[in-house]
């Protein structure tokens, strides 16, 4: 009986998936790959971080998005799994607005992380 857990995530894209992971200090591997579970159980993911329990946590295609899949019960990340959520989708919205502008011509002028943990950012376009 496999342990793994699927939680729904509003992730869309892979790259900026990515990304975000990596503002973030997570070091991930780029699937698909095999992610590890309970007693040897495994599944495969686009995204796998490894812990060093030896229990794997991944994000997974699902046909719709990337959801988050784990063994809950072997989670060993520096933020609970509410908290990581957060903070990785965060991230995912700030790197799906700077992908998305530098296509329209905008230019990242200033980033600042506010009090309350919001991200406020400045982005330029000029017209020549």
């Amino acid at each position: 009986m496999s342990h793994f857990s699927q939680v729904k995530t509003q992730i869309r894209s892979l790259e900026p998936l990515q990304k975000a992971l990596t503002d973030l200090g997570l070091t991930w591997k780029s699937g698909p790959s095999i992610l590890r579970g309970y007693r040897g159980d495994t599944t495969s993911a686009e995204v796998v971080l490894q812990q060093e329990n030896g229990y794997d946590v991944g994000f997974r295609w699902n046909g719709s998005e990337y959801e988050l899949v784990a063994d809950m019960q072997y989670w060993q990340q520096p933020w609970t799994v509410e908290s990581f959520l957060r903070k990785v989708l965060q991230r995912y919205a700030v790197q799906t607005v700077m992908t998305e502008s530098a296509h329209q011509g905008f230019n990242l002028t200033e980033q600042e992380t506010q009090k309350d943990g919001s991200v406020r950012l400045v982005l330029q376009r000029w017209h020549g």
